[in-house]
């Protein structure tokens, strides 16, 4: 009974471990939200969804989350026709990009008709960051969208490559408390992994 109530203790305090620290990342290098939100009405917006290893010609489980995650950051009320919604993935194999794969299943699955661009040559991150930039520099806010340690990364990609970009820069909606609850820990031990290479500076949230 002892060990059996230790484990669950130990998977309990794993799940919030993990929620928490997913949490945290999703703030880190952004400005205020809910401050932009409200001032800026009228500010032109861009969601940046970054792809993720699809070899196949059909869109994989972690590209179908983090379009409907970069849907539901599209806030305008509107229905996003104030906010361009940019894809970013070249392809890892002979079928379709990343990009246009993810595009087919927002119009398709996910309904979505708002304005959409692609970027479709890039095969890492920095890429990923390097080949939109040209179709960021006009827009008054910018959501970058991933698993929340992948979209830190990418968010300080940018602050390296362009830092008057990465001042505009807001939270997108790709944390929510509960979703993915139980692969969080293994997401949270992966992002440590990859974040490892960033200055110390760049995982501190609000920095």
């Amino acid at each position: 009974m002892r060990r059996r109530t230790g484990l669950a203790v130990a998977g309990a305090a794993a799940l919030v471990w993990g929620e928490w620290l997913n949490r945290r990342w999703s703030r880190a290098l952004v400005g205020d939200a809910e401050r932009g939100d409200a001032e800026g009405a009228g500010a032109s917006s861009a969601v940046v969804v970054l792809g993720y290893r699809n070899s196949r010609a059909t869109v994989n489980l972690v590209n179908r989350w983090r379009v409907r995650a970069g849907i539901r950051s599209v806030t305008t009320p509107d229905g996003g026709h104030g906010t361009r919604v940019i894809f970013s993935g070249g392809t890892t194999g002979d079928g379709p990009t990343e990009a246009r794969l993810m595009t087919d299943h927002a119009r398709s699955a996910l309904g979505f008709d708002g304005p959409v661009l692609l970027e479709d040559r890039s095969t890492t991150t920095w890429e990923n960051i390097t080949n939109v930039i040209p179709l960021i520099e006009d827009v008054d806010r910018i959501k970058i969208v991933s698993q929340p340690a992948h979209a830190l990364k990418a968010r300080a990609y940018l602050r390296r490559q362009r830092p008057d970009l990465a001042a505009r820069l807001v939270r997108a909606e790709d944390y929510r408390p509960g979703e993915w609850i139980v692969i969080k820990p293994l997401l949270a031990l992966y992002g440590l992994w990859t974040l490892r290479a960033l200055r110390p500076g760049e995982r501190k949230p609000g920095a």
